[in-house]
């Protein structure tokens, strides 16, 4: 399958629960963001296309001017996660206005994974051989 991403997505070390807002159900985990979109894992599966106006909690509200991030999306693709009881939902994010960019990038830039250098050396073997 070709990537279709114009931004790399970033993995995150926590999963912010997203929240359809205006039922306030529970629609799944953020697992990875980039500025213009992101993955949940959710329990349900949802069709391509659909509009979805999303609430994200934050994980550190102290760290954002706001304790939940309000979002409109729409589904990209909706995929079964390597746990077949789950789905991953592609989402891409409506236009951001400038706060909502800063609180993204906030939050990916506090919490994505990185993977250190270090840790993709070869280790040695400590007794020489």
């Amino acid at each position: 399958m070709q990537e279709r991403r114009k931004q790399a997505r970033k993995y995150l070390m926590v999963y912010s629960r997203v929240f359809h807002r205006e039922n306030g159900r529970i629609l799944g985990y953020l697992a990875d963001l980039s500025p213009t979109g992101a993955m949940i894992i959710s329990d349900d599966a949802m069709p391509a296309n659909a509009t979805l106006p999303l609430s994200f909690d934050l994980p550190d509200p102290a760290s954002f001017p706001i304790s939940r991030l309000n979002l409109e999306a729409r589904v990209a693709w909706c995929n079964l996660d390597i746990d077949p009881s789950f789905y991953n939902l592609g989402l891409e994010f409506s236009p951001l206005g400038d706060g909502e960019q800063a609180i993204v990038q906030g939050l990916i830039d506090a919490y994505e994974f990185r993977r250190s250098a270090r840790h993709n050396q070869p280790t040695t073997n400590p007794f020489g051989e």
